[in-house]
């Protein structure tokens, strides 16, 4: 399970140092993809291809179906952090979510989000109110 913010900085070559408590659960690999709000969605590969096989249980003959597909995995990466608990994210990826040195790294649960820092702060005001309620009504 994934829990935390974090605030690593994104270098030249568009790598950051997982944070520590993540990289166990990356380390066998991973996938990064595009997720709503402008930012990007990283799974454990498991995890990943859980979702993948839930987009194709939806019928191909609705348009939004296949848009999902095609937006899943054509944005999709695999990749594996380095040695020292680095992950680089591919160019298309970070341009997508206007990353550029200052990130956060979320914890969503079953995924980790990278943000543009600016934006996740502005995201994340703007959700404190609404939080509220959705908390009374979900749990």
């Amino acid at each position: 399970m994934f829990l935390g913010t974090y605030t690593p900085k994104l270098d030249v070559k568009g790598r950051f140092f997982l944070p520590a408590k993540f990289r166990e659960e990356l380390a066998e690999g991973l996938v990064v993809t595009m997720q709503q709000e402008r930012c990007l969605a990283i799974y454990p590969k498991a995890v990943f291809e859980q979702k993948a096989r839930q987009a194709l249980q939806a019928p191909g003959t609705v348009a939004r179906n296949r848009a999902l597909q095609r937006m899943l995995a054509a944005n999709a990466a695999d990749e594996v952090p380095d040695g020292q608990g680095r992950l680089t994210l591919p160019p298309k990826l970070r341009e997508y979510a206007s990353l550029d040195t200052e990130i956060a790294v979320v914890g969503a649960i079953d995924r980790v989000e990278v943000w543009d820092k600016a934006a996740w702060e502005t995201y994340s005001a703007e959700q404190e109110d609404e939080f509220a309620d959705i908390n009374e009504e979900f749990l």
